[in-house]
């Protein structure tokens, strides 16, 4: 029941603003067009890899597999977590910590009790219930406890989450053998005619290009696209709990985010992050020209 109410509160923050993500997206276009546009120009046709039933049996005994191997909640849970694949709902980091600072400076100013009525209107559940432990008086150390062990249990159920992928993803080769091997088995009734044997053994290696396209086009990538997105929420909690945690310690503003600030450098790609470099630079190459200077002057 824990998990279960764990999940439910962490998904409105999931779902909220996203939108298509294009790297999926365009990743499964130019997977499948290089792989059909190279069939192609070997002179093959689009027909002979359209074979439904060995879709039916890598797809049919790879599920099978997976039902067989996860408990049933891991597999519902897979089977939600499976949008944050193609849906991105990655908040900007840079807008959270503003948000943080404007509470650290209202509750050094007025208090934290100043801060009730906006707690209880904040969105996201996770920064919800830690302004409200912090509001309630509640200890910094058991803020500490409860906030890392959420923290732990949702990075947990994300990584069991995505292994469901990633386990899908070592059956499908092999169930797309045994779709091979049931081809051949066919093909072998028919030996006297050789044409029709020449056909049947094409015919029958196709369930093994489904087992390994599954895998390598879709499983496997969606359980690194899932530890990715997991790892970025894990992320964007910790930075949370260092915030609130300033803020009842009763930290400066300023010191807060310094603290805060740190969490940008760690997202790639995130425009906090990109500022921050080149300006780091120049601030370094300026140190360098003052510390040169005296040296010049004396010399």
């Amino acid at each position: 029941m824990a998990e279960e109410a764990l999940q439910k509160e962490s998904a409105p923050v999931k779902r909220a603003g996203a939108k298509p993500d294009l790297a999926t997206v365009l990743g499964l276009v130019v997977a499948f067009a290089g792989i059909l546009g190279g069939l192609l120009l070997e002179g093959g046709k689009l027909k002979d890899v359209a074979q439904f039933t060995a879709a039916l049996i890598v797809l049919g005994g790879t599920t099978g597999a997976v039902m067989v191997s996860t408990p049933m909640p891991v597999l519902l849970g897979a089977a939600r977590r499976m949008m944050a694949v193609v849906l991105d709902a990655t908040q900007p980091m840079d807008g959270l910590v503003e948000e943080m600072i404007g509470y650290a400076t209202k509750a050094r100013k007025q208090g934290l009790v100043s801060l009730e009525q906006q707690a209880l209107a904040i969105e996201d559940p996770f920064l919800k219930k830690a302004m409200n432990l912090a509001v309630d008086g509640t200890d910094i150390q058991e803020i500490r406890k409860m906030l890392e062990l959420e923290i732990g249990m949702d990075e947990h159920h994300a990584e069991a989450e995505a292994k469901v992928f990633e386990d899908a993803g070592g059956y499908a080769p092999t169930v797309g053998i045994i779709g091979a091997v049931l081809g051949l088995i066919q093909v072998m009734k028919n030996l006297a005619n050789i044409d029709e044997v020449g056909r049947g053994i094409a015919v029958s290696f196709v369930a093994t290009v489904y087992g390994v396209g599954l895998a390598n086009l879709i499983l496997l990538p969606a359980a690194t696209k899932i530890k990715s997105r997991a790892h970025s929420e894990t992320r964007r909690k910790e930075l949370i709990l260092e915030g609130v945690c300033g803020i009842v310690e009763g930290l400066n503003p300023k010191l807060i985010r310094s603290k805060l600030e740190a969490y940008l450098h760690q997202a790639p790609g995130k425009k906090g992050s990109a500022k921050k470099g080149p300006a780091k630079k120049d601030q370094g190459a300026t140190d360098a020209q003052d510390a040169e200077a005296p040296a010049g002057a004396h010399a």
